[in-house]
């Protein structure tokens, strides 16, 4: 088995560059809505709840350091969802700022708790 600390590492390195790749893919550049950002905490809660089950069920936790915290801790991004937020609150834009952290929020609840179900009826 591989060490915890390099799996982390690993994984958080391929997170951060496919968080990039979904950046540059949807190249929100300058002044607008953070979509890129809440993609990727969407995406993210979702892929965290459906491996969650898959390893509860058939891999045990062997792969938690790189999968979890490695890959979709890199991948998913709340530090830039709090600098997004804040960037449309100092701009003036409060109702962006609230529409923009309440789905967010939701959605991610939302995708985590959908793949936690899918993950359970696949692999359970």
């Amino acid at each position: 088995m591989m060490n915890p600390f390099l799996q982390v590492a690993l994984g958080g390195a391929i997170g951060a560059t496919a968080r990039y790749a979904v950046y540059r893919a949807i190249a929100w550049h300058g002044p607008g809505f953070p979509i890129a950002t809440g993609l990727v905490n969407v995406l993210g809660s979702f892929a965290m709840g459906l491996l969650a089950a898959f390893m509860a069920h058939r891999w045990h936790n062997h792969y938690a350091p790189f999968l979890l915290t490695g890959v979709l801790g890199g991948f998913t991004t709340f530090s830039a969802f709090s600098l997004d937020a804040m960037t449309l609150w100092e701009r003036g834009q409060m109702a962006d700022t609230i529409i923009y952290i309440s789905v967010s929020v939701v959605l991610s609840l939302f995708a985590v708790t959908a793949g936690l179900a899918v993950g359970r009826g696949l692999f359970a």
